[in-house]
């Protein structure tokens, strides 16, 4: 089985025994492409023992200091939580996520973020995700290891992989990278200054989230994102040319 061009990105990851058995995981289920964002301590001895004949993958792996890096070059993106639902962020089984991931794998990088180990992901680190994967596991205690999220993905990825390419839609172009997104995301922004669309909740913050975040879920090719820009351009250049004619 070739590997896939799946990153698994672990965000502020806090123990260093717990990147050594994520390394371990990610070998068991043929990954190897493994990215940390601001570890506390790596590379570190512990982080070396508990890889336990994941030495390579340890070896490879990349640190980065923001998540936007680590995310560089990556087309869908899938974000760990906790959560069953949220009215915002599109919520998927891991069993799903596994299937729509290694569909998209095809086209382009993908990548699985996973947060800190007392702290999971913030907000605005799970709005970099087209998807949010929950993992079911006992309400009364659903607090998962990270080494052990990680496994059962890498697991569910594993499986994806030797079975039918999943259900959801194939798209005829790549999805767009993170950095196009986040072009598209600050072009918006300053198109809705421009024309002064502001947000007219009570906290006056809102909105620009929930922009990114219905973005995000309709996982848009590069093509969609260009046509998105393009209308925004085509606005900035309206609202120049009327500012001229008023002068």
């Amino acid at each position: 089985m070739d590997p896939p061009a799946i990153r698994i990105v672990l965000v502020a990851p806090q123990h260093p025994g717990n990147i050594g058995a994520v390394a371990r995981a990610m070998k068991n289920m043929a990954l190897s492409e493994l990215v940390l964002v601001q570890p506390r301590q790596f590379p570190d001895p512990e982080a070396t023992a508990r890889a336990s004949g994941a030495d390579d993958v340890l070896a490879a792996a990349r640190v980065t200091g923001t998540l936007a890096e680590a995310l560089s070059g990556c087309g869908y993106i899938a974000a760990t939580t906790s959560r069953e639902r949220d009215q915002y962020f599109r919520v998927i089984d891991v069993r799903d996520a596994a299937a729509r991931i290694v569909a998209a794998a095809q086209h382009s990088p993908a990548a699985v973020v996973f947060g800190a180990e007392r702290t999971g992901l913030t907000n605005e680190e799970l709005e970099t995700a087209h998807a949010l994967i929950r993992i079911p596991a006992n309400a009364a205690y659903a607090s998962l290891n990270l080494a052990m999220a990680v496994q059962l993905v890498a697991y569910e990825l594993f499986r994806a992989r030797g079975g039918s390419v999943p259900a959801g839609e194939p798209h005829a172009a790549p999805l767009a990278s993170a950095q196009d997104m986040e072009r598209l995301f600050a072009h918006f922004a300053e198109v809705l200054e421009a024309i002064e669309f502001r947000d007219r909740t009570q906290s006056g913050t809102h909105l620009m989230a929930r922009i990114r975040r219905f973005l995000q879920r309709a996982e848009l090719d590069e093509n969609e994102v260009n046509i998105l820009r393009g209308i925004l351009t085509a606005v900035q250049s309206r609202r120049r040319h009327a500012g001229e004619g008023q002068r």
